[in-house]
């Protein structure tokens, strides 16, 4: 007697809709068009999982750049300073210390001057 995949041809195809749940249309009931949906998302997800951080890394930037021209420095002056005074802090520590806390960033501005 022939066997039929039956329940285990359920289970998969429902991993699949679990997976799409939320897709507009078709998109979300076809099964075709759910597993060529899937195979897209996952590459845009593992595309900006990179992305993210270099999006980020620009925010930064941006910020950092903003709050070191109030003190009259540009930012390629700030990091080329920040790296003769020895000092290790990462943009994103910076940036936050620029908006949360700008006494402390004052601070390491003024050291940067000092050390340019």
């Amino acid at each position: 007697m022939r066997t039929t995949k039956g329940a285990a041809r359920t289970k998969a195809k429902n991993r699949l809709y679990k997976k799409a749940k939320g897709y507009r249309g078709g998109r979300g009931r076809l099964l075709r068009t759910v597993k060529e949906t899937l195979v897209r998302a996952g590459c845009y997800a593992f595309r900006d999982r990179r992305a993210r951080k270099r999006d980020f890394r620009r925010l930064w930037i941006i910020r950092i750049s903003a709050a070191v021209r109030m003190h009259g420095l540009r930012y390629s002056e700030f990091i080329a300073g920040l790296k003769k005074a020895q000092i290790e802090l990462n943009r994103k520590s910076l940036s936050e210390m620029a908006i949360h806390d700008p006494e402390a960033f004052e601070a390491v501005v003024d050291k940067v001057k000092a050390a340019l």
